[in-house]
């Protein structure tokens, strides 16, 4: 896997390529501002980009537009994984506004498990998404639930609440114990639920998503 990293701050930035390095992963490019990453982007064109979330030249949502200039780019196959020091549900919809796969949002308090981080930028590659469990939980908590929504029973909301955060059904399962065929019952019934017609999976799983986080 090749990684560029964007993080302004240099010990972060530093500290977050040797760990990836050390972890195996390819860190092809480094960069302090976001000018300078969408460039290596754009001329490396690597698997995943590493973004933080506030940093020059346009503070707290440069990280944001180079984000999007990065999925808007015809034949893109670059996915995005942010990094905050706080939780924004504003800046996730924003970067979940033109679809959700293969991008990530994780916390820096995350960055210290590498484990966590190395499975996030391999699922975010793979185009799934991923969100920290403290954004998917401000989320839930900022947005009222449609009256689609509400009709869910518990345990289909815990499946939904695990389908924000990018996980897969066998993942959902081994969560919530339960076997791989209760996952798809829920899954289905869910989809049944929020009126999504069969479809690629995928796509549905994102549509589902995007019912629950885009509430209001």
């Amino acid at each position: 896997m090749r990684v560029v990293i964007a993080e302004d701050a240099v010990l972060i930035r530093e500290g977050v390529a040797r760990l990836l390095v050390d972890a195996g992963i390819e860190v092809v490019g480094l960069a302090g501002d976001g000018v300078t990453a969408e460039r290596l982007v754009g001329e490396l064109g690597p698997d995943v980009a590493v973004l933080d979330i506030r940093m020059p030249p346009g503070g707290a949502t440069e990280g944001v537009r180079v984000a999007q200039a990065i999925r808007g780019r015809p034949g893109n196959h670059t996915a995005v994984l942010m990094l905050s020091q706080t939780s924004d549900a504003g800046t996730v919809m924003q970067l979940l506004a033109d679809g959700a796969e293969g991008v990530g949002y994780l916390m820096k308090d995350r960055v210290a498990d590498v484990d966590a981080l190395v499975d996030a930028l391999h699922r975010v590659a793979r185009g799934e998404s991923v969100l920290d469990p403290v954004v998917v939980g401000e989320l839930m908590r900022a947005r009222r639930e449609p009256p689609v929504v509400a009709q869910l029973t518990l345990r289909e909301r815990d499946v939904l609440s695990l389908m924000a955060e990018g996980r897969s059904n066998r993942a959902i399962g081994e969560r919530l114990a339960v076997t791989d065929k209760t996952v798809e019952a829920h899954v289905a019934s869910i989809f049944s639920k929020l009126g999504l017609e069969p479809a690629v999976d995928d796509h549905r799983r994102v549509l589902a998503v995007l019912a629950h986080l885009q509430a209001r």
